[in-house]
């Protein structure tokens, strides 16, 4: 089973840990730090080193941005074949019939490098691009939304037994940088919880084939 606090899903942890952004009073100083700006200019130039498809202004990454201030990363091993899991994550208008914090989501196209889908979690729209598809082994998409760089990929490793599902993603800006440590707790939160409600999806269209 994956670990860790089930909590909203996906860029939904967000809209939570920006409530309180306070800090205890009456501890120790806190060190001088770069102005934002300075230190965004600094990572989207590491980021542009990065590998990468795309020629010009159109960027498109390969992987999730694992110099970014928050990266989250969790798997579990679910007894369903790979087939059931990837139609589950792949239909994407479907996912709130079964990810209960997704409230609407709507793909543009087919699930194919290219597409765009958009989806409403607790009173979030975000607007994603399909970067890459493997059928049946991954995917990556992303984009940027309210003010966060999201890049989030999914592997599935057939494994005796069902599917091994891993998960990572990541997110850069301004909102994440000014409190990660929420924003890193609300991550980890979100991808456990869409990973249990994928799992829960999953073993439910087993058995209801099964009669």
């Amino acid at each position: 089973m994956a670990k860790g606090t089930v909590e909203t899903g996906g860029l939904a942890g967000v809209a939570a840990a920006r409530v309180d952004g306070t800090r205890a009073a009456g501890g120790a100083p806190e060190q001088r730090k770069r102005p934002l700006r300075s230190r965004n200019r600094a990572a989207r130039q590491a980021y542009q080193t990065r590998p990468v498809r795309g020629e010009g202004n159109n960027v498109i990454p390969n992987d999730i941005d694992t110099q970014a201030p928050v990266v989250s990363r969790h798997g579990v091993v679910i007894e369903a074949p790979v087939e059931v899991l990837w139609r589950l994550h792949t239909d994407v208008d479907a996912w709130p019939t079964w990810q209960p914090d997704i409230t609407a989501a709507r793909l543009d196209g087919p699930f194919a490098p290219g597409s765009t889908f958009s989806w409403h979690t607790s009173g979030l729209d975000i607007e994603s691009t399909v970067y890459e598809v493997e059928p049946e082994r991954r995917t990556l998409w992303g984009g940027p939304a309210h003010g966060i760089v999201g890049i989030h990929k999914w592997t599935f490793t057939p494994v005796e037994g069902g599917t091994r599902v891993e998960t990572a993603e990541s997110w850069s800006g301004e909102p994440i940088e000014a409190d990660a440590g929420a924003m890193q707790a609300a991550l980890d939160g979100s991808l456990v919880a869409w990973l249990g409600h994928l799992q829960t999806a999953a073993v439910r269209d087993i058995s209801d084939a099964r009669g």
